[in-house]
This record gives C-alpha cells, structure tokens and sequence, in this order.
C-alpha cells in the first residue's frame, strides 16, 4: 500500500501542471454543483475561467516557483539539464505569472488576459525550448519531454479558449439584456 500511495504521490507531483489542471476541473464542478443561480453556458464558462486561472497559472506557476529556487538541483536532473543559477530565474518569473493568476482568477476579462496571455508566452517558449533539447540535445527525460511539455501546450490553448468563450458569453449576454 505504502508503494502505491508513494507512486501516486510521484505522479502527482511530477506532472504537476496536468494535476493543477485535473483539480480545477474539480473545483469548477463542484462551484458549478452548488450554484445558486441557474447553470447557464455563461456560468460554466466563468467557473471553468475562474479556476482554470486560479490552478493552471496560480498554483501551478507557485509550484514551479518552490521547485526551481528550493529545489532547483532536482528541477534541472527533472528537465534533463545542470543546475544553474537560472533556476533561480526561472522561479521568481513563475512567481511573478502566480501572483498574476491569483488576483486574476474572480476579477475581469481584462486581468484574466493578462494572466493567460503572459503565462502563454512563457509556456509557450518553454515547448519550443524543451522541443528543441528534444530534436538537437536527444533529451528525453520526463521533464522535458513528458506530460510537462505537452501541458505547455495545452494549457495556453485552454486559456485562450475559455478567454474567448468568456468573451463570446458577454457579448451574448448584454446583446439579449434590456434594449432602451
């Protein structure tokens, strides 16, 4: 028992932005469950935002913060690279995109694009780089080539998805509202 509890608890923490993803998936269907007002489109899509923002860019960039100042020997043996003092860097850059994501998660459009679209260039860039060590370095280690670089894929591309959802929802909205 104590192997498989060890295991998941690998799992979990070594693919931690898909976990970060999973439990804001969670948590939205849970707010969503227990909603007051009618489960419309637009509720939906707010809840998935708002959690997509506050897990998938606020605990996910506070996770990688931890990882690359605190234990940044581990992080680059993780990713396939020597320790360097960029991961301290690379840290307080995903402190700052963390900070972004938990003041983003319940406030407007505006700020919530801003946390995407800042976070999506990082993750963005970092796919780029660990697809390169891929095909240049043949580095294939778990943090490089694994759930890892596929999250930073995916998770821009869910921001900008439920963003533009988001934006759709209240367009829809104030063009049904009152008309004067």
């Amino acid at each position: 028992m104590a192997g498989v509890i060890e295991a998941v608890i690998v799992f979990v923490l070594s693919n931690f932005p898909l976990t970060a993803l999973v439990l804001g998936f969670i948590v939205a269907i849970i707010a969503l469950a227990r909603a007051k007002e009618p489960v419309t489109g637009a509720l939906v899509v707010e809840k998935l935002l708002s959690w997509y923002v506050f897990f998938s860019i606020g605990l996910s960039f506070l996770y990688n913060f931890a990882i690359h100042v605190f234990f940044g020997r581990i992080a680059a043996s993780f990713i396939g690279w020597a320790d360097s003092p960029f991961q301290f860097e690379v840290g307080t850059a995903s402190l700052g995109f963390a900070v972004v994501g938990f003041l983003a998660a319940w406030r407007g459009f505006e700020l919530r694009l801003a946390a995407v679209v800042g976070s999506a260039i990082f993750l963005l860039g970092a796919a780029v780089g660990h697809g390169h060590q891929m095909i240049a370095a043949h580095n294939y280690a778990p943090g490089n080539a694994g759930s890892v670089f596929y999250m930073d894929l995916v998770i821009p591309l869910l921001g900008f998805l439920l963003l533009w959802l988001d934006h759709r929802a209240a367009h829809a909205s104030a063009a049904s509202g009152p008309r004067g």
